[in-house]
């Protein structure tokens, strides 16, 4: 398998935590014998300090002429009184709609061995094992007319949430095939009790989930999802929504998680997959070497799975990720209680590179048997 790849440092922690990804990219491709080519280029803020531009053309360029997009993180204080279409965001988002992929997925699984990092009492979060599946290019984040203007004087601000029976048939049905692969049951949120857009979401969803007869389907109000997240949220398997409410609720998932940094996200469905861990740049710890790396690795068994197809690795890294995590290794963000060892954002990214070894011979003896 030949893949180039596009790295994306980004801003504040991007960079410590994205190279731990490539690690253990080159780590993979070593055992497998696949050759993954990577190329760097700048993107958020790192870009605007050097082209003016959160995203440069020769980044586009090159994102759009790899086979996957390895992303870090955007974002600088520095650069929070730019108007919104310069800031270091609008660079992420730009990039988005120009690779199309118009699906997110964020899986969110509890790990027993770091349950005290989680407020939640550990038999609400353990076994939870939630991916949530996230409309990425439409709603509030897309829909025109938009922009602040002045009325009698006042400053007045408009967004626009816009939704189209194609946009959402195309991630409910992405929902659904992972929804198949899974436990069987989908989970879509909305607030249709007040908004059009939701009442179109919830009859397109509807519509498509007769097509999976396999698959269970049931709705929530987004409000109500919020809650269950935290009292039950072992009741989820997949849970679709659009743009804003998946930004919000994946987030909360952290809490299932015990952190941010553990979260890892995939963006499919155009040519060109994007793959990102889901915390940002996190200016405050940039540099200390005390960056959480799991979730960024994540992301790179996610681009494995997606866009390489290669299934076995992916699930080679995801053993990794978990063995370490057994072995009691810790970043400062996931060991309250756990009375693991503490270890550094490049330690922990080589301690996985080398544990993906040792998963691979396990399982190379196994079948060899």
């Amino acid at each position: 398998m030949q893949l180039k790849i596009t790295v994306l440092e980004g801003d504040g922690i991007g960079p410590e935590v994205t190279r731990q990804a490539v690690g253990v990219l080159r780590a993979v491709a070593g055992i497998y014998g696949h050759r993954f080519e990577f190329a760097e280029r700048l993107i958020g803020g790192a870009a605007i300090r050097q082209h003016d531009s959160p995203l440069p053309t020769v980044t586009l360029d090159a994102c759009l002429a790899s086979d996957a997009v390895l992303l870090g993180a955007v974002g600088a204080p520095e650069f929070d009184a730019l108007p919104a279409h310069q800031r270091p965001e609008a660079g992420l988002l730009l990039l988005r709609q120009a690779l199309g992929d118009y699906a997110n997925l964020r899986p969110a699984v509890a790990y027993d061995v770091i349950s005290a990092a989680s407020p939640l009492r550990p038999e609400i979060a353990q076994g939870a094992d939630i991916l949530i599946v996230r409309e990425l290019l439409g709603g509030l984040y897309f829909g025109e007319p938009r922009g602040v203007t002045s009325d009698n004087g006042h400053s007045v601000a408009v967004n626009t949430m816009r939704y189209s029976v194609p946009q959402v048939e195309r991630v409910a049905r992405v929902a659904f095939a992972a929804a198949s692969k899974r436990r069987r049951k989908v989970t879509s949120v909305d607030k249709a009790n007040v908004l059009e857009t939701s009442q179109l979401w919830r009859q397109t969803v509807s519509r498509v989930a007769r097509d999976y007869p396999e698959v269970t389907l049931d709705h929530l109000y987004v409000d109500a999802c919020a809650m269950h997240l935290i009292t039950n949220p072992r009741r989820f398997d997949v849970i679709l929504t659009e743009n804003l409410f998946g930004d919000i609720l994946s987030d909360e998932a952290a809490v299932i998680t015990g952190s941010l940094g553990m979260l890892a996200s995939a963006s499919i469905g155009g040519d060109v997959g994007l793959f990102e861990p889901v915390h940002g740049s996190a200016p405050d710890i940039a540099g200390r070497g005390t960056a959480n790396p799991f979730g960024a690795i994540a992301s790179a068994a996610l681009l494995l799975r997606y866009s390489g197809g290669l299934e076995q690795e992916a699930e080679t890294v995801e053993e990794a990720i978990r063995s370490v995590l057994n072995a009691g290794y810790r970043t400062p963000d996931i060991n309250a209680g756990s009375g693991g060892f503490l270890a550094s954002t490049a330690e922990i990214g080589k301690l996985v590179a080398e544990a993906v070894a040792e998963v691979a011979d396990t399982r190379h003896a196994y079948h060899a048997v």
